[in-house]
């Protein structure tokens, strides 16, 4: 790995700073909250971002103080213990153990205490909020939380890195999706986070897959089931926008959205009857990820989902396990491309840490080319570090790379989630008969200004 060389004096003042615990005035986001509970120090050193990036190679062995991790050794006498966040999948849980020992191997003069707990990184911000202090000192989330875990304070800023350059390393939109305010937060992991079309080979071909219409009509005629989980809002968005329509979040973290739009073509409306007509049909099964799992050895022969759902598909599928980017669907006597959102998984450091300089090596560990490696081997996710990305390939990869064409990063304010969810269980009930009013109900909730409840 790659390592960075800071002045003596730097790695002095980050070594002092390291250990003088977390303090209260850290600055604040362009957002204007407290981003910084933590001390600038804890972030790994004022003024860190000064290191000599032209040196890419570790520093004199006989010149340990200008090595930050060998200061950060020399200053460790007590044991390090630090938590880690990550999905509760069996596949990352492994791979998390594993990299968690070759972390603790790689520096044998430390004692370590390293406890792995299970939080899914869509609901990695909620718990670290609930209580920023006592959660995990690393921990991995969804990218559409960066900005209100960076206006709570609650991830520490990238000013110091120790063993790569994160911004040589990685793809550039995921250096720029880590970066608020000009500052980077968290550590690029995955660039998975994304959905299409899984299906079983031995029931459709091709042209089955390549639209709603075909695909409703296969399954009928072979007493299959297909289908997507049309009332979670994250899936619900790939209609809309689809058919080109709006949604983006304001910088006060309000909506603005036009799903109930009557100039566009096709009109709100119109998409909002084809979401109905798809979710009605006898074919079609609308059902959550969790509970699909165990559908797919039965009936369930085509479903929406992402790179994390590979292993139960292939178990279920075998050899005919298939893999394509989303369908189209007609509205108003148009084929629409179906779009989606895309997004990546960090990894994040705890402002409120109190072994944050352990904490930071530790989520390079993970997060390094190494790591990437490892993870995508064990989950079937994309890596964003450009080297493992560039040796992966698998059918799923090769789906979301196709509908990545079509996907929009998820920048979404609160209340979008709410009133879409609702949205989408009405079409799954079939119980519109309005579609104007519904669509004019839900953008009024997704658009209320952020502090609304």
């Amino acid at each position: 790995m790659k390592k960075k060389v800071l002045s003596a004096v730097l790695c002095m003042s980050m070594a002092a700073s390291l250990f003088a615990g977390c303090g209260s005035d850290a600055g604040t986001t362009d957002g204007g909250s407290d981003a910084g509970a933590a001390d600038a120090g804890a972030a790994g050193a004022a003024d860190a971002g000064t290191a000599d990036a032209g040196d890419a190679g570790a520093a004199d062995a006989g010149d340990a103080a200008a090595n930050p991790i060998d200061t950060l050794i020399a200053n460790t006498t007590d044991t390090v213990t630090l938590q880690l966040w990550c999905s509760e999948q069996e596949a990352y849980q492994t791979v998390m153990a594993e990299l968690v020992d070759g972390f603790k191997s790689t520096y044998p003069e430390v004692t370590f205490d390293i406890q792995i707990g299970s939080v899914s990184e869509a609901d990695a911000k909620d718990r670290v909020l609930e209580d920023v202090e006592a959660a995990a000192d690393v921990y991995v989330f969804a990218d559409d939380q960066i900005s209100e875990l960076v206006n709570a304070g609650a991830l520490n800023e990238v000013a110091t890195t120790y063993t790569y350059d994160i911004a040589q390393a990685d793809a550039e939109s995921t250096v720029e999706a880590v970066t608020v305010g000009g500052k980077m937060y968290a550590y690029p992991l995955t660039a998975s986070n994304g959905y299409f079309l899984y299906y079983d080979k031995s029931v459709f071909d091709d042209a089955d897959v390549a639209s709603w219409e075909a695909l409703l009509a296969k399954a009928n005629e072979a007493g299959v089931k297909v289908g997507m989980n049309v009332a979670d809002a994250w899936y619900l968005y790939s209609f809309f926008a689809g058919a080109g329509m709006e949604l983006t979040m304001n910088e006060d973290q309000s909506n603005t959205c036009d799903w109930n739009s009557t100039s566009t073509s096709p009109t709100g409306a119109e998409v909002a009857e084809a979401i109905q007509t798809i979710a009605t049909d006898p074919a079609f099964i609308a059902v959550n990820d969790q509970d699909s799992r165990a559908m797919y050895a039965q009936d369930l022969k085509a479903y929406v989902n992402g790179v994390w759902a590979v292993d139960d598909i292939i178990a279920a599928y075998g050899e005919d396990y298939g893999a394509v980017k989303l369908p189209t669907f007609n509205a108003g006597g148009q084929d629409v491309q179906m779009g989606s959102f895309a997004g990546y998984k960090f990894v994040g450091v705890n402002a409120y840490s109190k072994n944050v300089g352990w904490a930071m090596l530790l989520a390079e560990y993970i997060s390094s080319e190494d790591g990437q490696a490892a993870i995508a081997n064990a989950t079937g996710e994309s890596p964003t570090n450009t080297a493992v990305a560039s040796t992966v390939s698998s059918p799923a990869i090769a789906a979301l790379s196709a509908q990545s064409a079509f996907a929009d990063r998820q920048v979404v304010g609160p209340n979008f989630w709410d009133p879409a969810n609702s949205l989408g269980a009405q079409f799954v009930e079939g119980s519109v008969t309005d579609f104007q009013a519904a669509l004019d109900e839900a953008v009024a909730g997704i658009t209320q200004p952020a502090n609304a409840q």
